[in-house]
């Protein structure tokens, strides 16, 4: 086998950035491959060669096996690394890279072809005797069939795409009159993500945790288990926060769950990283649930409490090294807990967020501390991917002190210009339950209320703030501002702002005196207590400054009353696009009488689809989308005529 120098990364975003960094570390020269749209992202900023794939969407570019392997011999790359998501649990792009003279960083083909479909996973744990979930692993698909699975099961119950993970092609159906649809929905989705429709059912078990198994087996028959994770805190079946060890799983479960992962994979001939995922009951059984045959998102807390670069045994495993340590010399060294930042909107069911970053501040380097992304400021977040901007990744001696760690970076790091889930991770963190280690997969919607409080009126306190964020940002002698400069002084002069914030606006008097700005922060006293928050100037916008506020940053711009009334006549007896994405269903026709909660348009965007229904019952006025045609967020999609 020939020396590897070259290594090409076949995947975007901070995974991308994150292999490139060891990559770069181990003295390899490392290729980005890139669709048209992120031609400048970081990760291909980053790399030392970049290769064009074209296209927008992944299935015009990151998931086209010949333009990645001809990037590969292109760039003079001998090896490709899948990343995660996209093409990395796809046994032919594994064929072909091998075929193609190539080293895969992932396990043999033959591997996930045993563990990459559910179905076929299922079937081979219950013959090694690994208990299961009740289900229906099946190769019939049609409605009938899975009907009379789910009567058999008991609802509730929940569909799975057999061929991957992510939440992509995943529903839980509460009763049968919602499966029809949630099954149909599920498979597009599916089919979109992984280009496989195929689909399980199993009973949805009530709060159960998400224990997983980090495995790592070489070429020569070793394998190991490097602890596990818990995954148990998730949204829309998607983890947002994972922390390693599971707190107070036992010596004995640890050692149970480890040498059960490693048999599945022994039995499947596994080589390099993957993870074995159960569902833990109160009871302390557990159940398998599948296998992924690839890096994890949550990888770096493995990395944490371990002292181990996953990425650099990768690399050295796919070249015949041996695994350099035994099951007794694994390491488990304090705690680790990880989040994962969203572009996304929690008040509106964590729709996924475009747009551009005006502002992006990681929080400050330190040990103990870990930020992996993939953007930058100034850079754009399209919907033809996944929303993931990075992670939070915070280590300490014990849990608490990793918990509080990360409170701190969750308090440092500020993002502008679009939504995302930052504050919705810092009252996680913070919430006392979570702090009590009380997780199972049922956490986000038991506290939902603390978690995603109501969106209220804005109080007079943030409006005082926030007049006097946007006076203080604005440059001195700055046009129609020029003579209100005494301000900045501190002289008592009066002055009157007509603000706007997310949706609402005041007219604001300040008094000069009340505020002072040293830098970017606005410091303001109230009944003895004062406070600092973060004040910066909006990138490239005229007259607009970002504020921190409770956890949330709020983008803050002078009143504009003509556009206030375009926007609400544009909303007006309309159903509006959420977000960028593709029309990929129109289930209605002018004329059309509908009920209230009937579908009218599905929308895709960020591999996820999404629901535009009838906020009540009528007849369809006009239609303004079709199938296929991407629409902007904010587009008018179906105009409805209700009897009110």
């Amino acid at each position: 086998m020939s020396t590897l120098t070259t290594l090409l990364v076949a995947n975007r975003g901070e995974i991308a950035c994150r292999v490139m960094r060891t990559a770069k570390a181990m003295g390899l020269t490392t290729v980005a491959v890139h669709s048209a749209i992120d031609r400048d992202a970081r990760h291909s900023r980053e790399a030392d060669i970049r290769a064009d794939l074209g296209g927008s969407k992944a299935t015009e570019s990151y998931l086209q096996i010949d333009k990645l392997i001809a990037a590969a011999h292109a760039s003079g790359a001998q090896a490709i690394h899948p990343g995660y998501g996209f093409l990395s649990e796809n046994a032919g792009f594994a064929r072909a890279i091998e075929a193609a003279g190539l080293i895969f960083l992932g396990p043999p083909a033959s591997a996930i072809d045993a563990m990459g479909s559910k179905s076929a996973a299922k079937a081979l744990m219950e013959t090694a005797g690994v208990p299961l979930v009740p289900g229906y692993h099946g190769q019939a698909q049609d409605l009938d069939t899975f009907r009379a699975a789910c009567e058999r099961i008991g609802y509730p119950v929940l569909l799975k795409a057999t061929a991957g993970g992510g939440g992509k092609g995943m529903k839980v159906v509460e009763e049968v009159s919602q499966l029809a649809e949630a099954l149909a929905s599920a498979q597009r989705e599916a089919l979109s993500s992984f280009g496989n429709g195929q689909m399980l059912v199993e009973k949805y078990l009530l709060k159960p945790r998400h224990v997983e198994i980090q495995v790592f087996a070489d070429q020569h028959g070793h394998c190991l288990y490097l602890n596990e994770r818990d995954c148990s805190i998730q949204r829309r079946h998607q983890k947002v926060v994972e922390e390693a060890p599971a707190p107070g799983l036992s010596v004995e479960q640890r050692k149970a769950m480890g040498e059960a992962a490693v048999r599945a994979a022994q039995a499947i001939g596994y080589v390099g990283a993957g993870t074995v995922e159960f569902l833990l009951d109160a009871r302390g059984e557990f159940f398998f649930m599948e296998m992924n045959t690839r890096l994890q998102v949550e990888h770096p807390v493995t990395e944490a409490i371990t002292g181990l670069d996953l990425v650099a045994w990768q690399i050295r495993v796919a070249q015949g090294e041996a695994l350099p340590i035994t099951q007794e010399q694994v390491p488990l060294i304090g705690h680790a807990i990880e989040v994962r930042l969203y572009a996304e909107d929690p008040t509106n069911d964590f729709l996924p967020a475009t747009g551009h970053l005006a502002l992006y501040r990681e929080s400050a380097p330190g040990p103990g501390r870990r930020v992996d992304s993939g953007v930058a400021q100034g850079d754009d977040v399209s919907p033809f991917y996944d929303p993931m901007l990075g992670k939070l990744i915070a280590w300490g001696e014990d849990r608490e002190q990793a918990r509080l760690r990360l409170l701190s970076m969750l308090d440092e790091f500020a993002v502008g210009g679009l939504k995302t889930n930052l504050g919705f991770l810092r009252r996680i963190i913070g919430h006392p339950a979570f702090a009590s280690a009380e997780l199972d997969t049922g956490f986000i919607p038991r506290y939902q209320d603390q978690l995603l409080p109501a969106v209220g009126a804005l109080s007079d306190e943030f409006w005082q703030a926030a007049g006097a964020a946007f006076m203080q940002s604005l440059p001195a002698g700055d046009g129609p501002w020029a003579d209100t400069r005494g301000f900045r002084a501190g002289l008592p002069a009066e002055v009157s702002l007509h603000l706007s914030c997310n949706g609402q606006d005041r007219l604001v008097t300040l008094q000069g005196d009340a505020f002072a700005l040293r830098g970017e922060q606005l410091s303001f006293e109230r009944q003895g207590v004062r406070r600092d928050l973060l004040a910066v100037r909006s990138e490239g916008s005229e007259g607009s400054v970002f504020l921190r506020w409770d956890g949330e940053m709020h983008a803050i711009s002078l009143f504009d009353p003509i556009a206030a009334v375009e926007a609400n006549q544009s909303h007006q007896g309309g159903l509006t696009a959420p977000m960028n994405g593709s029309i990929v269903r129109v289930l209605v026709e002018v004329g059309q009488n509908v009920e209230a909660g009937m579908q009218l348009v599905v929308l895709e965007a960020m591999k996820m689809e999404h629901s535009i229904r009838a906020p009540e019952a009528g007849v369809v006025k006009a239609l303004f989308c079709q199938e296929g045609e991407m629409v902007a967020e904010g587009s008018a999609l179906v105009e409805l005529e209700t009897a009110g």
